[in-house]
């Protein structure tokens, strides 16, 4: 797969960030003295989690290098780790095990959740975040031009990318190890400039597996063409002529038992 843009990323950084500080706010951890945020991308929800908790030792984990690069960055006396968010730990629990919009990424949930349960201390939290969107007009109209005949390369295989599960299965997986489950479904309703701001959004996260699959440059190219004029008729603009995009987030928080 193609390495991550964080540029592209933080270009609707509020938009993705909110869902980071909504997410922080509802973990029942008063105090915590180790954080970590799985999968921390360019540096913003490590943000969210040392304003919410000053007194923290946090960490911030990401498998991508041009991430970890952008977070230094963004904050040099940040604490920064190159990491695989299916395998990594360093030895000791923490208070609050954090991931906001990156375990979708990884797959084999059954198996991944309960490790990651297994790094929270007593009278901690896991708390997560995922893309819930995969019924959306936007991502149907991805896997729609994927499966059209033609394409030199595969854009097809890129529909096992990304792993999110229904909202019962988390609880299934989690609430026999844990004290309490807290599960909500929020969806965003994102005011964009217009259908080519959709596209974007979704080429810095959802899409690139699909363009990686393509051919060249010039099949990315023409794939990016098909979902455009798709999403304009998918999203027609308001009276003011911005498009609303309506964007669905999963939220898991467990703790663990004093």
């Amino acid at each position: 797969m193609a390495n991550w843009d964080a540029e592209l990323y933080l270009r609707f950084g509020r938009e993705r960030t909110q869902a980071a500080i909504d997410l922080a706010a509802r973990v029942e951890v008063a105090a915590p003295s180790r954080v970590v945020d799985l999968g921390c991308g360019p540096g913003n929800s490590t943000a969210v989690l040392r304003a919410r908790w000053p007194t923290a030792d946090v960490v911030g984990v990401d498998s991508s290098p041009e991430m970890i690069a952008a977070a230094k960055v963004s904050d040099p006396a940040g604490r920064w780790v190159l990491g695989d968010l299916a395998t990594w730990a360093d030895g000791r629990p923490f208070d609050v095990v954090y991931s906001n919009a990156a375990l979708q990424w990884v797959p084999d949930h059954a198996a991944v959740f309960p490790r990651l349960f297994g790094l929270v201390a007593p009278g901690g939290a896991l708390a997560v975040q995922i893309p819930a969107h995969f019924e959306s007009p936007l991502h149907r109209l991805i896997e729609a031009i994927a499966d059209r005949p033609g394409w030199r390369g595969n854009p097809t295989t890129a529909k096992t990318a990304l792993t999110v599960e229904r909202p019962g299965f988390y609880y299934d997986v989690l609430a026999p190890r844990a004290a309490r489950v807290d599960l909500w479904v929020t969806e965003y309703w994102h005011r964009m400039d217009g259908p080519a701001a959709i596209v974007a959004w979704i080429r810095g996260t959802g899409l690139r597996p699909f363009l990686a699959a393509c051919a060249d440059d010039a099949e990315r190219a023409e794939f990016e063409r098909q979902l455009l004029l798709g999403v304009e008729l998918a999203y027609p603009p308001q009276s003011d002529g911005k498009v609303l995009f309506p964007f669905r987030r999963l939220f898991v928080v467990a703790y663990r038992a004093d």
